[in-house]
């Protein structure tokens, strides 16, 4: 094999109950501002000295930053090697715990299960769980995604 050809995988190329951990990324204060500004601008993700006075007793990032953040972590994996992985919809989404300035963020994602498509012989389902933990080994963010997958070539 060329060491610069791209190895895909298929459907047929994922077991259920394989686990893939992906790299990780430290959230800044900076960033958790920065996102929120922009798409979640609540006290508590913004304003260090209002979110020290709230309920979490300091700046926490908004969940949908921790999603777009697992969303990079899980892309970077490559987990299809290149091929596009395309979400049908989630089957469910949690946020036990709060992402702090300085925490670092690291995914396990595991295949839950497969089907092939009824509808589409071309691709399958693929059900993962997606749990995003702190350096403290804390769940900080669980999703679980049913993605559409390509079947290997005829």
């Amino acid at each position: 094999m060329n060491p610069t050809e791209t190895v895909y995988r298929y459907l047929e190329d994922l077991q259920v109950g394989e686990k893939i951990q992906t790299g990780s990324v430290t959230v800044t204060e900076e960033d958790i501002v920065d996102f929120s500004r922009r798409y979640d601008p609540q006290p508590m993700h913004v304003d260090p000295e209002a979110a020290a006075r709230g309920p979490f007793h300091g700046l926490i990032a908004s969940g949908w930053h921790t999603a777009a953040l697992v969303m990079r972590l899980f892309v970077d994996s490559n987990l299809l090697g290149g091929l596009p992985l395309l979400g049908l919809g989630v089957d469910a989404i949690e946020w036990p715990q709060p992402v702090r300035p300085g925490d670092t963020i690291q995914v396990e994602m595991e295949v839950l299960a497969i089907r092939p498509s009824k509808s589409q012989p071309t691709h399958g389902i693929v059900k993962l769980r997606s749990t995003a933990r702190n350096q403290r080994g804390e769940v900080v963010f669980v999703v679980t995604p049913n993605c559409w997958v390509p079947r290997r070539p005829a």
